[in-house]
């Protein structure tokens, strides 16, 4: 017999936390090593158990984000995976930056997230099909011209950070500009681009490689 799944699982909502290891624990490939509601009691408790997976809250306090953020850094072999009522697409966008290799809606029926976790543990990913559709078309969407191309360069370091995760506040940080001259740039990039929100731009930043780099050019 091979050795079960270690999860260790975070929600703040004690009623939800007892339903949803009850029903991991119905399959005996899955083991439930600890149970937290907080961001940093999760992190805590997946540096103690090094579960193989940490399956986290997006809305729990000290925020799920945070602690998935925190976790693919400290614990890299622990795959992250996000149980959320949140179909927002900057939530998904952040947790894709974040590291998780999950985004699983809680409206998920109990067979089906065990296969899910199942799934990811051998190596896959998994986003909500709703979700993960409106990406994948923003990602495939035939375009006569590159817009990246009329970017200027600090407006592409501007969206590298954006993709990245960063807000406009943590943008200007790094950048040495002020909030509301990031709100400038970001204006100006979305019209360039011809898109209406942040993780549209985040979308084509990933597709253009800009993700992964922010520049140091001023202008």
């Amino acid at each position: 017999m091979t050795e079960a799944i270690r999860i260790v699982v975070a929600d703040d909502h004690p009623l939800f936390l007892d339903g949803l290891v009850a029903t991991l624990t119905a399959d005996e490939e899955l083991a439930v090593v600890a149970t937290v509601g907080d961001a940093v009691a999760a992190v805590r408790a997946v540096r103690e158990h090094a579960p193989d997976l940490a399956l986290l809250d997006v809305a729990m306090p000290g925020g799920g984000l945070e602690a998935a953020r925190q976790i693919s850094a400290a614990c890299p072999a622990t795959r992250v995976v996000m149980l959320t009522s949140s179909e927002d697409e900057d939530d998904l966008m952040a947790a894709m930056t974040a590291g998780a290799r999950g985004y699983v809606l809680k409206g998920v029926a109990g067979r089906e997230l065990r296969a899910i976790l199942k799934g990811i543990h051998a190596g896959g990913t998994y986003l909500a099909p709703g979700l993960a559709y409106g990406a994948l078309k923003e990602l495939t969407r035939p375009r006569t011209r590159d817009p990246i191309d009329e970017l200027t360069s600090r407006e592409r370091e501007v969206l590298a950070l954006v993709a990245s995760g960063l807000s406009n506040a943590e943008i200007g940080g790094r950048l040495g500009l002020a909030e509301k001259t990031v709100k400038h740039y970001m204006t100006s990039i979305l019209g360039k681009l011809g898109v209406a929100s942040r993780v549209e731009a985040a979308l084509l930043a990933y597709k253009a490689g800009l993700a992964s780099s922010e520049g140091g050019s001023t202008e």
